[in-house]
């Protein structure tokens, strides 16, 4: 999986209209005619810009976790990765998107399609957590 990777900038911000009251996903009521206040997407999900990082994916490990082939991702560098984390990882000179899991003190890259096979992490690996990913963005449909 190829990951291409863009830093963050905060002058693409900009104020959209926002309803705050929530939409309902269950019986219809009438709509609002006017929007509750304005939001900047970027706040929301980008509260550490410093450290953030855009990335496009390319390829389908990951697509039972809900991450497409073309989506973009949100990561944050300033986040410690834990277990259970999707993580953008560098390992031996290529970036991937993976699932963080360690069974027996050993560190594990875990895909989310039954296509593909766990990557396990040695100890002669070139390997960093690059940055934890926070959100993910893909059009619907």
């Amino acid at each position: 999986m190829k990951i291409s990777i863009y830093p963050f900038s905060e002058s693409n911000s900009r104020q959209i209209p926002f309803y705050e009251s929530g939409v309902k996903a269950g019986f219809p009521s009438p709509a609002q005619d006017l929007a509750d206040i304005g939001i900047d997407l970027n706040g929301v999900i980008i509260p550490h810009p410093e450290t953030s990082f855009l990335a496009r994916v390319d390829g389908n490990s990951m697509e039972d976790a809900g991450i497409l082939d073309n989506d973009i991702l949100v990561i944050d560098r300033s986040l410690d990765p834990k277990e259970g984390d999707v993580a953008i990882c560098y390992i031996n000179g290529e970036f991937t998107v993976k699932r963080i899991s360690i069974q027996k003190g050993k560190l594990y890259l875990v895909p989310a399609n039954k296509s593909f096979q766990p990557i396990a992490v040695e100890p002669c690996d070139d390997f960093i957590v690059w940055g934890v990913v926070t959100y993910c963005i893909h059009k619907l449909g």
